[in-house]
C-alpha cells in the first residue's frame, strides 16, 4: 500500500517498520526502522520520559524523511 500511495496518488509516504528487509522487498521508498515487532514505536522497559523521547525521535525522523527528495529506496 505504501508504494501505491506514492505512485498513484503522488503522496510521499514513510514506512515505519521493524523488519527493514521486508520493506525493501515490497518496494517501500522511505523506510524508518522501528524498535521491535511487539513494540514498534516504544519500549516498555523505559520510563515514561525516555519512552516519550524515543517515540518522538522516530516520528521526527519520519517527518524528515517525508521532506527529503530521494531517487531510490532509502533507509533513514
Amino acid at each position: 500500500m505504501v508504494k501505491e500511495l506514492e505512485e498513484v496518488v503522488d503522496v510521499p509516504v514513510v514506512h515505519v517498520c521493524t523488519v527493514v528487509p521486508i520493506s525493501l522487498t515490497v518496494g517501500a521508498n522511505r523506510i524508518d526502522p522501528a524498535i521491535a515487532i511487539p513494540y514498534p514505536l516504544g519500549n516498555p522497559q523505559l520510563n515514561q520520559e525516555e519512552e516519550f523521547a524515543l517515540r518522538r525521535s522516530i516520528v521526527e525522523k519520519a517527518l524528515q524523511a517525508l521532506t527529503t527528495e530521494i531517487s531510490e529506496q532509502t533507509v533513514f
